[in-house]
């Protein structure tokens, strides 16, 4: 997962890479531009979102909950008139008698009258007494009642519960012929005031067009629906919303949502999503729950958001226009570069380019101009610097005459003193012919070390041929090193250096040493003699000209010549560290690559 990641974003980085600079300005400036700004729109976007909801779920519950209020007073006060029995000294002493008369139908009629005018909603309001004769007052809408249908279930109401009063869930009584009305009722036992006894049953039927008339505003408002669950789970009162929303078949899936006294939550039936907030009754244990679509509420969001949406696209757009504007701008200049460098590149160096502002554009085109000046100077150098090489290579091949005819003579010398029989002057000869010969007859650059002590060699015999016995030469190197290509004539300008000017001034007889070791896949080379070295002032002026870029006057030319050398061909890391001690000796250090990095260069060669 983590490399295919790595992979889409290296495929992604390169396609921007390979974009021209002006596109690659337009993609970072929309980018740049784009994402706080897409940003802020989600943020604020969310933020109106939480606060539409939160703002319609804190209403929605205020007005559920006042609704549930209400209702709660209506019973409460349904309550307290089943308590009216209690203080009526005539309906105590009626409902004690067996029977009825013109006085107890009277006096018993005009208190339930009285207590059915009390609330519009009333259905009918019924005393039993202590026989089973049942009284009632009815609504005007009703002209005939069937009390005795709902005795039975009063009595088996009243024995399982008491003094207290009791509310059925809604249930349909028989009302006229043949018609139906839907209520709930409140029922309370009715006791004696003096013996505390059962003496009847006081009874209220509701229409409960009361809850109707409770939540319609809430629905109104809303554009939600409204149900009402009593304690056992059965609805008392639901409305369907315009959306065709059935509460009454989705209450179980809503009852198990609503775990508190009071809340919302959110849910989806039907496909649609619903914001549903509820309450619980103190007074009655009833569940009054309101159900809004979410589109409903958040129609007024989706206005805004699609406003938002548009600015954002709007924005988006002249930003890019703006982009693209200061991408070319900026870019212009860098093209007509372009443009100027393709005329160079095709031998055009006559072209400049006229910078408008001191920006870093413009100071790169004022180096452009700068490279196009130097690149001529340079060309000039170089011609100049062919036409004096020519002139050096003629002489050269000139001078090459000059050696040839040494190196003839000095083989015609050789000869004659071999027919005089004089051995001393024809070896000096024959040495002083293999010195030429090895100066003059190798036209590549770079030899052995083997053929580089062997011409060192050789440069000792004829020391010794003039100074016998004065001076001894001693070679340690090991056979790894023989084979090592070097520089000519590199060891022999040092050997020189430290005979005559070292172990020729020394009285008696002198011994020169060369050595080799390896550092770092480095060859070091140790020329080291016993003469009379020099003083330390003379040493820091013989290394600081080795290391200068004029040289001093006759002073180190021929150690100055191979460290040049020697530094052209393997790098400034490399070359000569000369080290003195007047009275004891001088010695030199060389450096050059070693076994390894040489084999390794062949190979890739």
């Amino acid at each position: 997962m983590f490399s295919l990641i790595r992979g889409n974003l290296l495929k992604g980085w390169l396609f921007l890479a390979n974009l021209s600079m002006q596109k690659k300005l337009i993609v970072i400036f929309v980018f740049l531009i784009s994402m706080p700004i897409t940003y802020v729109t989600y943020l604020s976007a969310r933020s109106t979102l939480q606060s539409v909801l939160e703002n319609a779920t804190n209403n929605a519950v205020q007005m559920t909950a006042n609704a549930s209020n209400t209702l709660d007073s209506y019973v409460a006060d349904l309550k307290r008139y089943t308590v009216l029995p209690l203080y009526n000294k005539e309906v105590q002493y009626y409902l004690e008698q067996k029977g009825t008369n013109w006085d107890k139908n009277v006096s018993i009629g005009m208190f339930l009258s009285y207590l059915n005018h009390t609330k519009e909603e009333i259905s009918a309001v019924y005393l039993v007494d202590k026989f089973g004769s049942v009284f009632y007052d009815k609504n005007t809408t009703i002209t005939e009642l069937y009390p005795y249908e709902q005795l039975a279930q009063w009595n088996s109401l009243i024995r399982n519960n008491g003094a207290a009063p009791i509310i059925t869930g809604r249930h349909t009584i028989r009302a006229n012929s043949n018609g139906s009305k839907e209520v709930f009722t409140v029922l309370r036992t009715v006791k004696s005031a003096s013996t505390l006894k059962d003496i009847g049953i006081i009874a209220f039927d509701t229409d409960i067009k009361i809850f109707k008339q409770t939540f319609e505003p809430v629905n109104q408002v809303t554009g939600g629906s409204s149900m009402i669950v009593d304690s056992q789970g059965k609805i008392l009162f639901a409305n369907n919303d315009k959306g065709g929303f059935d509460p009454t078949k989705q209450s179980s899936l809503l009852l198990k949502q609503a775990k508190l006294d009071q809340g919302s939550f959110q849910s989806e039936i039907g496909g649609q999503e619903y914001l549903t907030v509820y309450k619980v009754s103190q007074e009655t244990g009833w569940i009054m729950l309101h159900s809004i679509p979410l589109n409903h509420i958040l129609s007024s969001f989706e206005q805004n958001r699609s406003a938002l949406i548009l600015t954002t696209l709007i924005i988006l757009a002249f930003a890019l226009l703006v982009a693209t504007i200061i991408s070319y701008a900026l870019t212009r200049p860098l093209k007509s570069m372009v443009r100027l460098m393709k005329q160079v590149q095709r031998g055009n160096l006559g072209v400049s380019l006229t910078p408008k502002y001191n920006d870093e554009i413009g100071l790169l085109g004022h180096q452009f101009n700068r490279m196009i000046t130097r690149i001529k100077d340079l060309l000039e150098e170089v011609s100049i610097t062919e036409k004096r090489k020519q002139k050096a290579d003629m002489r050269a091949l000139q001078n090459q005459i000059n050696p040839h005819f040494i190196y003839n003579t000095l083989e015609s010398i050789r000869m004659l003193a071999e027919s005089n029989d004089d051995p001393r002057v024809a070896e000096l000869t024959y040495l002083l012919g293999l010195q030429m010969r090895y100066s003059i007859s190798r036209s590549e650059e770079a030899v052995t070390i083997a053929e580089e002590l062997e011409h060192v060699t050789n440069y000792f015999q004829l020391l010794q041929i003039r100074f016998p016995g004065k001076f001894e030469l001693e070679l340690d190197i090991p056979d790894a090193f023989l084979e090592l290509p070097v520089l000519k004539l590199v060891f022999q300008p040092i050997v020189e250096n430290a005979v005559f000017h070292g172990l020729e001034k020394k009285s008696g007889p002198g011994l020169l040493t060369i050595t080799a070791w390896s550092r770092d896949d480095n060859a070091m080379f140790l020329i080291k003699d016993n003469g009379v070295g020099m003083s330390q002032d003379k040493l820091l002026a013989l290394n600081n000209n080795l290391q200068s870029a004029e040289p001093g006057e006759n002073f180190g030319i021929g150690l100055r010549n191979v460290n040049e050398r020697l530094c052209l061909h393997y790098g400034y890391s490399y070359g000569l560290q000369v080290e003195s001690e007047l009275g004891v000796g001088t010695s030199v250090t060389l450096q050059i690559k070693g076994p390894t990095l040489c084999e390794t260069e062949d190979n890739t060669k």
